[in-house]
């Protein structure tokens, strides 16, 4: 008996949101988007019962913008658990390990669907019950416990169901969406974690100093700050350029969304054809940014990840070996392996003269950790650029079969779809490696600059080209619901 055969009667069963039968208007679409935002924030703004809220840590924070979370909330593991069962699905399908036709077979589609959704519920109680019951991330308050009478454990386990639900409630919202709604849930929950960000960067006022730029500016040109602070000093200056919310982060911001619109933007675009109507014409484009900057998100979940363990070991294994890691005060590490595999995330990690560099740290193993940051995204961007493209149907053969199926062909060459295949090898590969190369470059360099609201770099990226997709795809769905003939030509009715 194979495995397939096996696990049948668990996948086939799994819960699923059930596919609009038609076509679903583009209002309807945007209201189901719209309900499940607010659903998003609402669930953000939640804490867990029976938490003592404030006094555990967040080491999970630098990498907020990318897991779409929210700190001591019911979506405490954010998108993590539905990227980390991608991560671990995408490599043994690239392997062949599955024997999964999910291009061709319905019956190992719906095998896949379910063995993503049962690694996603295993991944979020594995992750869940860490942050629980080590007591570093999400402690239990004693005044609870006292007051229920069933002890710090049983208030434990009150929150880890809290948190194992809210990682399957964010599952089928992200369902919901990319069936009813438009774009995906994963996306659109990033943006909406990148957005608060950005806007309380920009907009959020202190008494006690800690300002967004727009409140900082208003200080310096107003005069309420303090002489040592004004731009006029050499303190002053280096607080305009350099702290949260000023110069350098809205230079770094409007930047990387600049460079990454013209990414889009850059394209080769192969001439189509139809093969039965004559004049119907069209072109199918090839990005710089073929793969898109979805496959970031993997890489930094698997950074997360590998940082996650490191922490766990850290507080629970007294004997640790110094070659793993030595951690401060604050839960991050200092030195050994772990201090190398954890991406620079601000300004302050790599910056001496901003003194938040521990003094055991040498500018050697700053160098060393840099090095292995700009290797592990570039080198990570372009593999997993390649994983997505092969396993969400991008690559040549199945572009080439899309095509073939949608009754086009490329004009002065053979209806076939190896011909067409060989003429999307010369571009697709190539564009994919040096498009994940380059999202993993940028990526590096916004958290070495900062950004306003300090988002983190992979964050703004994929926060930019999302939107930048999503306003694509309201676009074409507005044009087919002018034009309705064209849902059928494209396959959508």
């Amino acid at each position: 008996m194979s495995w397939k055969e096996a696990a049948e009667p668990v996948l086939s069963r799994m819960p699923v949101v059930e596919r609009p039968a038609g076509h679903v208007p583009f209002k309807r679409k945007l209201t189901w988007t719209a309900g499940i935002l607010i659903v998003y924030f609402f669930l953000t703004n939640i804490n867990p019962f029976g938490l003592a809220v404030g006094q555990g840590s967040d080491f999970f924070g630098q990498f907020r913008s990318v897991l779409a979370g929210s700190s001591g909330s019911l979506l405490q593991v954010g998108i993590g658990p539905i990227v980390t069962a991608s991560i671990v699905l995408q490599l043994l399908g690239g392997a062949n390990l599955l024997g999964l036709d999910t291009e061709n077979d319905p019956r190992d589609q719906v095998l896949y669907q379910g063995l993503q959704k049962l690694l996603v519920i295993i991944v979020s109680a594995l992750t869940a019950a860490p942050m629980v019951f080590t007591g570093s991330f999400l402690p239990a308050d004693d005044a609870v416990a006292s007051a229920l009478g069933i002890g710090t454990f049983g208030v434990q386990l009150l929150i880890f169901a809290q948190i194992f639900v809210g990682g399957i409630l964010i599952l089928f919202m992200d369902e919901i969406v990319s069936k009813w709604g438009v774009g995906s849930g994963v996306g659109l929950f990033i943006i909406a974690s990148v957005s608060q960000q950005i806007v309380g960067g920009f907009f959020s006022f202190s008494a006690l100093g800690a300002s967004g730029f727009f409140a900082s500016w208003y200080g310096v040109i107003f005069g309420n700050v303090p002489v040592s602070m004004s731009p006029f000093t050499a303190e002053g200056l280096q607080n305009l350029l350099f702290d949260p919310g000023n110069i350098l982060a809205l230079f770094t911001t409007v930047f990387i969304f600049g460079i990454v619109v013209y990414a889009e933007s850059v394209r080769v675009e192969i001439p189509l054809s139809h093969a039965r109507v004559k004049g119907a014409r069209g072109r199918f484009p090839v990005k710089l940014i073929y793969a898109s900057v979805l496959p970031m998100i993997l890489v930094r979940a698997l950074q997360a990840n590998i940082q996650f363990l490191g922490q766990i070991l850290s507080s629970q294994w007294a004997g640790m070996p110094a070659f793993l890691g030595e951690y401060s005060d604050a839960g991050q590490p200092i030195s050994g392996l772990f201090y190398y595999l954890n991406p620079i995330q601000s300004r302050g990690q790599w910056m001496w003269f901003l003194g938040e560099i521990p003094a055991s740290v040498e500018p050697w193993m700053i160098a060393v950790r840099l090095a292995v940051d700009l290797t592990f995204m570039i080198v990570g961007g372009a593999i997993f650029a390649i994983f997505w493209v092969e396993t969400t149907g991008m690559g040549p053969e199945a572009t080439a079969k899309q095509i073939q199926n949608s009754g086009m062909q490329i004009p002065g060459f053979r209806r076939n779809p190896q011909v067409v295949e060989k003429v999307m090898e010369r571009y697709i590969p190539q564009v994919t490696v040096i498009g994940g190369a380059l999202v993993g470059l940028l990526a590096v360099m916004a958290n070495l600059l900062g950004t306003i609201g300090q988002v983190s770099g992979t964050g703004l990226l994929l926060a930019v080209s999302i939107t930048y997709k999503l306003y694509e795809e309201i676009a074409e769905e507005q044009l087919m619901e002018m034009h309705p003939m064209m849902r059928q030509m494209f396959g959508n009715e």
